[in-house]
């Protein structure tokens, strides 16, 4: 007999149709709250921020002794330092620093002395062998933007930044009806002609894998009119239906003929093998799909169409896990001891795919939530310099790399509000960026190692920003300056500013945390100090190096400095006082080549948009017109 099918689509049009049809029908995700235990696997449904800083306070690295580490300076071995019980205090790992100490000397490196007390053979600095407050999260950080896929490693994260319970999106409930007259329920002695119903099994797996929730029916038997009252059953408690076998051609086989009844058939058959009787189509608002009988042609086209289309619901993109290769844009040095594994985040710029190593410290989960795939380093190696190309193990999908827009350069949290709006709008692809001050903004723009770069270079003799630095380094072109807004940077005190903290000078009876090399703000802190005539070896504190505005007011806040240079928005969130001593404009380096791209396009509407400058206005700080 000749079975005929309505069309024989090919396999692209065939999953747009569906993905169309779908999408226009309104087929997407509410949102739900849960606690962030049991979060793992589901979608964000909104951004996450931390609301408590992890460490919440200054911890012991190790065993040993908590001292003030000016008591150990001038330590040797022929200059011994002795302390008294009076002038340490002993802890454990994890213990919180006791008040006037501001380091640890490891339980190896103390040796006691015959009067009771110990002797130290070495000096240490401050805040050595301590974990200091926000050293893995800093209060108002976010943690996750939404449509961020939560991982057990990202859980711990948000356990660890105070959040107990967050907004995800609701998982789809797939319907999953069996059909066939030979279909039996999972027996251990089925009769001749009998077939052990198996597919439901498998399917409701793999649609748990994705994120989806399955509600499998009762076996229907090969009659339209019960298939038919099935189908009104599951679109009616479901947000999706599947139907299991009765997709082909044959005298039984109705799912194509319940689904025109019921709603609209998009496709009956699709250019493929196996799999070609699919039946897609849609009851209302809901997607229906019709899988032929055969397990493996039902899970080729279960992982062509209800896989994406469960990505879709979701506004995001299929997940991968393989291994790709990509230049490594920092030099990493490992030890020989050990087979070391460095998180990377991953972004392609030109066809080139580019891995910027993550922090590697053993308490800083958030190397793990924000990696987008592991580099593996083998015992025997001592490193790998920088410009290699190394294989990288996905922690994401090998699409989504094509599909990133890479920023690097100056901290500010509008980037994270932006990297978040854009994930809101399902624009199709996703922001990676990294904080490696102006300076590191010019390098990576120059060495063609992102799409943009964020900058705040003062130019101490003209007294502009970023155009003098635009000219220098990029003579015969290759960049283009594009505004971002502008902002107010000043000194965080804490609450009620006890020490009447005015302006630089007074940095000199203070104890100050700065900002790293090549940082914008260390740039405009070092032309403060030049103008008043300050040197910086006067001011305690001006080694003691953050690499983002909120790490600095988490320092201040927690008491570790007395003031820190940065934006206002990172004082309000700790709650300090703000001091404003200068307006800076706070600018995009974008790379030539890529400044008509869409992803560079869609940011910078986003970043001019009013509803995202209200969203600016709210954190305070930031300015429009210049």
């Amino acid at each position: 007999m000749k079975h005929d099918y309505l069309m024989n689509t090919p396999l692209a049009e065939a999953r747009e149709l569906l993905f169309s049809a779908a999408a226009a029908a309104g087929f997407s995700a509410g949102a739900e709250t849960v606690g962030a235990a049991e979060a793992s696997g589901r979608i964000t449904a909104e951004a996450v921020f931390a609301r408590i800083s992890a460490p919440h306070y200054n911890a012991s690295a190790m065993d040993g002794i908590a001292v003030a580490a000016a008591r150990t300076f001038g330590a040797g071995e022929s200059t011994p330092v002795y302390l008294t019980g009076d002038d340490y205090v002993v802890v454990d790992t994890g213990d919180p620093m006791p008040a006037g100490t501001d380091a640890v000397v490891m339980i190896e490196d103390v040796y006691e002395d015959e009067n009771g007390g110990v002797r130290l053979l070495a000096a240490v600095s401050p805040w050595q062998n301590v974990r200091q407050v926000g050293e893995d999260l800093c209060m108002g950080d976010m943690i996750a933007p939404c449509g961020t896929k939560i991982t057990p490693a990202l859980c711990g994260a948000f356990l660890a930044g105070g959040v107990t319970r967050l907004a995800v999106k609701k998982r789809p409930v797939f319907g999953i009806i069996p059909t066939g007259d030979e279909i039996v329920k999972p027996t251990q002695s089925p009769a001749p002609g009998e077939i052990i119903e198996f597919n439901s099994v498998i399917f409701s797996a793999m649609l748990r894998e994705w994120g989806a929730e399955p509600v499998v029916f009762d076996i229907v038997k090969d009659n339209k009119e019960l298939l038919s009252r099935a189908v009104r059953q599951a679109a009616e408690s479901c947000d999706a239906v599947l139907v299991l076998a009765g997709s082909s051609a044959g005298r039984d086989d109705y799912t194509s003929a319940v689904c025109a009844e019921l709603g609209r058939v998009l496709l009956h058959g699709a250019a493929i093998k196996p799999g070609k009787p699919v039946v897609l189509g849609m009851l209302g608002e809901k997607p229906l799909i019709g899988l032929p009988g055969y397990p493996v042609s039902a899970m080729i086209v279960t992982e062509e169409f209800v896989k994406p289309l469960i990505a879709r619901f979701y506004g995001g993109e299929e997940d991968g896990g393989q291994t790709v290769p990509a230049v490594l844009t920092k030099k990493i040095v490992s030890s020989l001891k050990y087979e070391e594994f460095v998180r990377v985040t991953l972004g392609t710029v030109g066809g080139v795919c580019y891995a910027v190593p993550l922090p590697r410290g053993a308490g800083v989960i958030t190397s793990v939530t924000k990696a987008g795939g592991v580099l593996r380093i083998p015992q025997n190696l001592e490193g790998i310099e920088a410009g290699e190309t190394v294989g990288v193990r996905l922690l994401q999908s090998r699409q989504s790399l094509a599909h990133t827009l890479v920023i690097t350069g100056s901290h500010d949290p509008l980037i994270d509000l932006l990297a978040d709006e854009i994930n809101r709008r399902a624009l199709g692809f996703t922001v990676v960026s990294s904080h490696v001050g102006s300076m590191g903004a010019i390098r990576a723009v120059a060495a063609g190692q992102a799409h943009m770069g964020a900058c705040h270079l003062l130019d101490e003799t003209t007294g502009e920003y970023n155009t003098s630095y635009v000219k220098k380094y990029f003579p015969q072109g290759g960049a283009v300056l594009r505004k971002g807004v502008g902002r107010v940077q000043g000194l965080m005190a804490a609450p009620g500013n006890p020490l009447n903290i005015r302006g630089i000078a007074d940095l000199l009876r203070c104890r100050y945390v700065n900002r790293q090399r090549g940082a914008g703000t260390r740039v405009l802190l070092d032309y403060l100090l030049k103008t008043d005539h300050i040197s910086p070896a006067d001011i305690e504190g001006y080694g003691n190096e953050k690499f983002t505005h909120t790490a600095v007011a988490a320092s201040v806040a927690a008491g570790n400095a007395d003031a820190g240079m940065g934006i206002f928005s990172a004082a309000k969130i700790y709650g300090l006082d703000f001091i404003p001593l200068y307006h800076e404009e706070y600018d995009f380096l974008v790379n030539e080549a890529y400044a008509d791209d869409p992803k560079v396009r869609a940011f910078f509407d986003i970043l001019e948009s009013e509803a995202f400058r209200r969203r600016l206005t709210e954190m305070g700080g930031y300015s429009f017109e210049r």
